[in-house]
């Protein structure tokens, strides 16, 4: 009977507390015939300044609403396990921390539009896994963080309407067709909408794809208003986004050497890519699993291009499969694929002594054989070292094995003698094995100044067989340096060199005979060659130039005085007052006197006045009679 009561009691007061609701709230229960039902609380006091802590845990919508409260604290809503509507609208809200959402795992829509946020907690997106819509419509947003793109893939309602942004994150519209790989139909069951008017964007390359958006006719992406402006920069202020056409933006393409390759066991490959777009793109190496490939180097010989080249050593069966090479800027991004094939074969069981070169089955360019019973070798035959290469002399050859077990024996002793005794040090020395022939083709390319490549062919060594790079310059044995590598490298660089000097560079294998190492020689190249070449260069352009500008100025001189030449003599005419002509003596008619000298010529009305002007000066320097007059009268 107690525990009746008490159970009673419990229900009874969870009952109340599910009835419960806020003085500034008001809770509304929607019940339905089976007697279930969800329940809303709306709260729209205007003096209300926080968010409520005591609404009702079985609230399903809460909506706080043209209130004071200017904040949403930690774990705000953390007992409203069941909530999936949250509206908090038309407040004075600056602040959202990042925990504010938390345990809200079945909230569908979140809206916050109308208020004061200037940074919004993107991060906090994952603390509502089945949320749907986000409304931050009107408030005071200036940017999107990139890191907020992998919590928005799941949004199907998006509203960034009248805020302040004016760039969005290039990779933000990857995450929707058409530029997430999935193809765009018709019949797309589910759609995006995106509200992003009423923003000064500025037009350029970041927001390129969203441009592009809005040029489709058909598309998943739905903008709310199709009619979005550019704000900046100048030339396309105002200009709409379905005619906006920006400058310097070119989606990248991407080109490989080859589309697939063959190459055998243990060899070394290089794979490589070109680039071109606007902005420049960058190379990015990616495995078959889409593990990113780390030994690449990339390099941008100009604007607008780039190349990659993706290096593999000694490639096992493993390494082969696709390898994807994507190129990727602000304006998009291209793949391309090349499909490498490992071939041959290579052997499990590890041969005590290997032949001379050239017998028995080769991989790789390596000669392989089968294990030897050392009790068959001939009296004679030396003992090799593990991954060496035994060379027969050319002017010794190997005697006839002995039959007969007794024979085996005595060579099985004679060569126990060989190795341990002193008296047979010369004779083993003469049969040593040779492994440096096995090291062939040596050749330096690349050299610089300070560095140089050697490259050489292992056609009779293992791969991981260990090498000794000796180098120093020529003739100066004190000086030598040593380098440690393996014979199926194939390849060393050699640096910390002098400009203009003699070196020699040799191999030296393990076993190898001393004075038979593979040598070459080379020169560096002489940095203060190159450094007079430019100095000599620079100089004659200098010298060169204004001899070259003053040669075509005399062209443009003589051009142009040749065609002032050919102006009209009535245009020189206009722009003289005189005309200068003969002046001819000639008597004057009966009444006139006979040595007066007159100027035969007409006179226009500029010269009437020129000679006007000076007739008062003139008249004083001219003789005067009664028979006479001046020359200049007006």
């Amino acid at each position: 009977m107690h525990r009746l009561l008490c159970l009673h009691v419990f229900l009874c007061c969870l009952s109340m507390a599910l009835s419960f609701c806020p003085s500034q709230c008001t809770c509304v229960f929607h019940g339905r015939v089976d007697g279930t039902g969800t329940r809303s609380v709306l709260c729209n006091d205007p003096d209300m300044s926080d968010i409520p802590v005591n609404v009702p845990v079985d609230t399903v919508k809460l909506r706080v609403e043209k209130t004071a409260v200017r904040r949403i604290p930690t774990e705000a809503f953390y007992y409203l396990v069941e909530l999936r509507y949250l509206w908090i609208t038309y407040n004075s809200i600056t602040s959202v921390d990042t925990g504010s959402f938390y345990n809200l795992k079945v909230l569908h829509e979140l809206r916050l539009d109308g208020n004061m946020i200037s940074v919004f907690p993107w991060d906090s997106i994952k603390e509502m896994p089945r949320l749907k819509t986000l409304d931050l419509h009107n408030n005071r947003l200036t940017s999107v963080a990139p890191e907020a793109i992998p919590y928005l893939v799941n949004i199907t309602y998006l509203d960034l309407s009248s805020n302040k942004l004016t760039t969005l994150p290039s990779d933000l519209m990857d995450i929707w067709p058409p530029f997430n790989g999935v193809p765009i139909s018709s019949n797309a069951s589910q759609k995006v909408v995106l509200g992003l008017q009423d923003n000064p964007w500025f037009c350029d390359c970041k927001i390129s794809k969203l441009i592009e958006i809005s040029k489709m006719a058909d598309t998943p992406v739905i903008l709310m208003d199709l009619f979005l402006t550019c704000a900046t920069p100048d030339n396309l202020a105002g200009v709409l986004f379905q005619r906006a056409e920006l400058e310097n933006c070119v989606k990248p393409s991407v080109m490989t050497s080859a589309t697939k390759i063959t190459s055998p066991l243990g060899s070394n490959v290089l794979l490589r890519c070109d680039a071109s777009g606007s902005p420049t793109p960058a190379l990015y190496w990616t495995k078959s699993d889409g593990s990113p490939v780390n030994n690449t180097v990339q390099e941008s010989p100009g604007e607008g291009i780039n190349w990659s080249i993706m290096s593999l050593h000694g490639i096992e069966h493993k390494d082969a499969g696709n390898y994807s090479c994507k190129a990727k800027n602000v304006a998009g991004a291209a793949i391309a694929t090349i499909s490498l094939t490992v071939a041959g074969t290579m052997s499990t069981t590890a041969p005590p002594v290997r032949p001379s070169v050239g017998t028995g089955p080769t991989s790789q360019g390596t000669a392989i054989t089968p294990p030897i019973d050392i009790s068959k070798l001939p009296l004679t035959t030396p003992t090799a070292l593990p991954g060496s290469l035994t060379t027969p002399s050319a002017a010794q050859k190997p005697p006839k094995p002995i039959s007969g077990n007794s024979s085996q024996k005595g060579s099985l002793k004679e060569a126990k003698n060989q190795q341990g005794g002193k008296k047979l040090a010369a004779d083993e020395k003469s049969k040593k094995t040779d492994s440096s022939r096995g090291l062939k083709d040596l050749e330096i390319v690349e050299q610089t100044a300070d560095s140089a490549v050697l490259l050489w062919t292992a056609g009779g060594l293992l791969n991981d067989a260990p090498l000794t790079v000796v180098y120093s310059p020529y003739g100066e044995d004190d000086s030598k340096r040593t380098m440690e590598t393996k014979a199926g490298s194939g390849k060393v660089l050699l640096d910390g060199l002098s400009p203009g000097m003699r070196y020699s560079v040799c191999l030296v294998a393990k076993g190898s005979t001393t004075g038979k190492d593979p040598c070459i020689d080379f020169y560096t190249e002489d940095g203060g060659q190159n450094i007079l070449f430019f100095i000599v260069s620079s100089i004659a352009c200098i010298l060169v130039l204004p001899l070259i500008a003053l040669l075509i100025y005399k062209i443009l001189a003589l051009y142009c005085k040749g065609s002032n030449t050919s102006l009209d003599t009535n245009e020189l005419e206009k722009e003289s007052y005189v005309k200068f002509e003969t002046i001819s003596m000639k008597q004057r008619t009966l009444n006139s006197h006979p040595t007066e000298l007159w100027a035969r010529r007409p006179t226009n009305e500029s010269e009437r006045l020129l000679l006007c002007s000076r007739s008062s000066i003139d008249s004083q320097m001219t003789y005067k009679s009664d028979s006479s007059r001046s020359e200049y009268l007006c």
